[in-house]
C-alpha cells in the first residue's frame, strides 16, 4: 500500500498545499486499486499530478467540511463531461446526507444531484473496497465526522479527520503502522474544545494508541507547521513526520 499526500493544509487550501486529499493505492487481482481519502479544496487539480482522475475506485469523506469535501463537485463535472463519455459511477462513502448536501453546494437539483456520478453510502461499519478494509470511527467535530483506519494485508493506517481527543479516534489509532493526525491548534491559545488537535495532544495520541510513526497534518497556512511538530516532539519518541503536498509513504517498507 502506497499512500500520497494530494493536500493537506487545513481549512483551506496554502500557498504549497491543496486541503485535505490522500491518495491510497495497492495492488490486487491484477491491477492498481486507487481510493481517495477526502477531496477538498484545490485537490482535484493536484490529484492529476499523482493518478489518472478516471481511475479512482472509491472516495472516503471523513465529513463534509469544504477543506475535506469540495471538490467532489469539480469531479461530479469530470466525470459527467469528459470528452471519452460519462464515467462509470463509483462509491463515495461519507456522513448521512452527502449526497443532498453535495448537490446543493453545486446548486443541482437534490434529484437526481450527483448520484448519476456517484453511488454515494453512509458509514455505517466497515468496508471493502478491493485490496482495503475501511472501518470509520465516529468523532467529536461540530459536524458528523469520522476518523478512518484502513487495513491492507498485515498493515495500518490511521487518519483522524477533522476531531478533537475522544475514545472514537483512539479506538481508530490504536495498534496501527502509521498514524495520519491532524494538528490544526497550538498549545497555549484559547482553543474550542471537540474541534481540532494540537501536536501535543497528536503525539498524546500516539503513544496511547502505541503507534510508531506519527505523520502532523492539516496544518492551517495561519501556523508554522514547525511549532505544531516540535510541541508533538516534546511527548512523542518515535518516527514523527510533517506532510508534504507529493510525500508518498510505502506501507510494504514498514
Amino acid at each position: 500500500m502506497r499512500l500520497t499526500v494530494v493536500g493537506c493544509s487545513g481549512s483551506y487550501p496554502g500557498p504549497d498545499s491543496p486541503a485535505s486529499c490522500y491518495l491510497l493505492e495497492a495492488e490486487h487481482d491484477g491491477r492498481t486499486w486507487r481510493v481517495l481519502m477526502d477531496l477538498g479544496s484545490g485537490a482535484l487539480g493536484a490529484l492529476h499530478r499523482y493518478a489518472d482522475p478516471l481511475k479512482i475506485d472509491a472516495v472516503l469523506l471523513s465529513h463534509l467540511h469544504a477543506d475535506h469535501c469540495l471538490d467532489l463537485c469539480g469531479y461530479h463535472v469530470l466525470r459527467r463531461y469528459h470528452p471519452t463519455g460519462p464515467q462509470p459511477r463509483i462509491p463515495v462513502w461519507g456522513p448521512e446526507d452527502t449526497a443532498d448536501r453535495m448537490a446543493r453546494a453545486y446548486d443541482l437539483p437534490t434529484d437526481p444531484g450527483m448520484r448519476e456520478e456517484f453511488d454515494f453510502r453512509t458509514w455505517q461499519g466497515p468496508v471493502e473496497i478491493g485490496p482495503f478494509t475501511v472501518e470509520p470511527f465516529p468523532v467529536v467535530h461540530p459536524v458528523p465526522a469520522f476518523s478512518l483506519r484502513v487495513t491492507w494485508q498485515d498493515k495500518v493506517l490511521a487518519y483522524t479527520g477533522d476531531c478533537g481527543p475522544c475514545e472514537g479516534v483512539v479506538r481508530a489509532a490504536t495498534g496501527a503502522d502509521l498514524l495520519l493526525a491532524e494538528a490544526s491548534f497550538e498549545e497555549g491559545a484559547d482553543n474550542p474544545a471537540d474541534l481540532h488537535l494540537t501536536g501535543k495532544e497528536c503525539a498524546q495520541l500516539a503513544n496511547a494508541a502505541g503507534v510508531p510513526r506519527l505523520v502532523l497534518t492539516h496544518v492551517p497556512p495561519w501556523h508554522d507547521p514547525q511549532v505544531v511538530h516540535d510541541e508533538a516532539k516534546a511527548d512523542y519518541d518515535g518516527d514523527l513526520g510533517l506532510a508534504r503536498a507529493g510525500a508518498v509513504y510505502d506501507f510494504t517498507t514498514f
